[in-house]
C-alpha cells in the first residue's frame, strides 16, 4: 500500500483495526481501544483552568504545553486515530521489613513503561508495514494519556483523577499510538463505576483530592517526592516511608481490589529500598537503579532528600541511623543538611517539627 493511501473500504479499516488491537493483546496489553484523533478541547480547558488556580504547582507533565498535549496533530501531522493500550501492573502493597525501609509506588517497582512501549511499538510497526504513519507516545509531555484512554472506551475517570478499568481498578500504565490511519473508533464508552464511593478522597493523607477528579498537586505526595527543592515541612510526616510515588488513593479503591490482592505477583526489584543504602550509594549507582523514574533535573540529591525524610519518620532507636543523619546534617548541601536536621529532631521528639 502506498504511504498515506486509505484502505479501499470501511471493511478494510475495520479489519486493520481488529488486527492492530489483537496484536496489542498478544504483545501483553490488557486492554486496547481506538479513539479519533481530534483535539481534547475540554481537557485543554481543564488543564489551563487548574494551572490558573495554582493546582499544578510547578509540574510540567502535560501542563507544560496544554496546546501540544491535548492535540494529537502536534505529535503527527494528519493524525486520524489513536490506538490506546493499557498494561496491568498488579503489585500488592509490600510491608516494610525494617523501619528504615523506603516504599516505592507499584507502577515504579519495575520497568512497566518499557513493557508498554514495546507493545505499542509492535502495533505501530504493523501500521507502518501497511503504509501508514505511526508514533508511540507514553509517559511524556506529548499527550494526555488518560483522556485518550477514556475516549477509546478503556475506562472512566475515577474521583482520584486516575482512569479506572472495569473490574481492574487503576493499576495500569497507559500509552498510545498516534496514526494517520482512519481506524474506526471504539463506540461504547465505559460507564462511571464509582457511583457515590469517595474512599479515595477521604483516604488521601494530605487532602490533595480537592474535588472529584481534581488533584491539588501542591499537596499530592506523589508529586512532592518528585518535585525539585525542599519538601514542605507540613507534609514531611505524611511522606512517611515513601521514597517514590504514593498509592494510597488506589489502595482503598474497591474496583478490582480482590483480584489485585490475590494476584500473587511479586516485584522485589524496586520495592522496600533501604533508605540507608540510598544515602550511601553513589550518584551513578542511584541512576543505574532508578534512572527510569522521573527525578528532577536527573539529580540523585532528591532521592537522598526523600530518604532523609523516611529515616526521620522511622522513629526507632538505631544509633547507625542517627550517626548517618548527623553526618548529613553537616553537609555543605543546604537542602540535604536541612532535611537531615529535621529528621534528627523528629526522631528525638517523635513529633512533627519545624526546621
Amino acid at each position: 500500500m502506498e504511504q498515506g493511501r486509505e484502505p479501499g473500504s470501511n471493511d478494510a479499516c475495520e479489519v486493520l483495526a481488529d488486527e492492530v488491537c489483537a496484536l496489542g493483546r498478544r504483545a501483553g496489553l490488557d486492554a486496547v481501544g481506538i479513539a479519533d484523533a481530534s483535539p481534547f478541547l475540554a481537557t485543554r480547558r481543564h488543564l489551563e483552568e487548574r494551572r490558573s488556580r495554582g493546582l499544578a504547582a510547578d509540574m510540567q507533565f502535560t501542563y507544560r504545553n496544554p496546546e501540544r498535549s491535548t492535540d494529537p496533530q502536534r505529535t503527527l501531522s494528519g493524525a486520524r486515530s489513536l490506538v490506546v493500550g493499557a498494561l496491568y501492573t498488579p503489585a500488592p502493597r509490600l510491608q516494610p521489613t525494617a523501619p528504615s525501609e523506603a516504599r516505592v509506588a507499584a507502577y515504579a517497582r519495575d520497568d512497566h513503561y518499557g513493557e508498554l512501549r514495546a507493545a505499542l511499538r509492535e502495533m505501530a510497526e504493523l501500521l507502518v508495514d501497511q503504509g501508514w504513519q505511526a508514533r508511540v507516545v507514553a509517559d511524556d509531555n506529548a499527550l494526555v494519556d488518560r483522556e485518550a484512554a477514556v475516549r477509546a472506551g478503556i475506562g472512566w475517570y475515577g474521583k482520584n483523577a486516575n482512569v479506572l478499568l472495569p473490574g481492574r481498578g487503576s493499576w495500569f500504565v497507559l500509552g498510545s499510538v498516534v496514526t494517520d490511519a482512519p481506524l474506526p473508533p471504539s463506540t461504547e464508552p465505559v460507564r462511571d463505576g464509582c457511583g457515590t464511593c469517595d474512599r479515595c478522597m477521604s483516604a488521601c493523607p494530605t487532602g490533595a483530592i480537592v474535588e472529584p477528579g481534581v488533584v491539588d498537586v501542591r499537596r499530592c505526595l506523589a508529586w512532592l517526592v518528585q518535585a525539585p527543592g525542599s519538601i514542605p515541612v507540613e507534609f514531611r510526616q505524611a511522606v512517611g516511608d515513601r521514597l517514590y510515588g504514593c498509592d494510597d488513593c488506589q489502595e482503598v479503591c474497591p474496583i478490582g481490589h480482590g483480584e489485585r490482592s490475590e494476584a500473587g505477583h511479586e516485584s522485589p526489584s524496586g520495592a522496600d529500598v533501604p533508605a540507608i543504602w540510598v544515602l550511601e550509594a553513589s550518584d551513578s549507582d542511584l541512576l543505574d537503579r532508578f534512572g527510569r523514574w522521573y527525578i528532577a533535573d536527573r539529580d540523585p540529591r532528591y532521592l537522598r532528600r526523600n530518604a532523609l525524610v523516611v529515616l526521620g519518620n522511622a522513629t526507632d532507636e538505631d544509633p547507625l541511623v542517627d550517626a548517618l543523619l548527623q553526618r548529613f546534617a553537616g553537609s555543605p548541601d543546604p537542602m540535604l543538611g536541612e532535611h537531615a536536621a529535621w529528621a534528627l529532631a523528629r526522631r528525638a521528639t517523635g513529633k512533627l517539627v519545624a526546621p
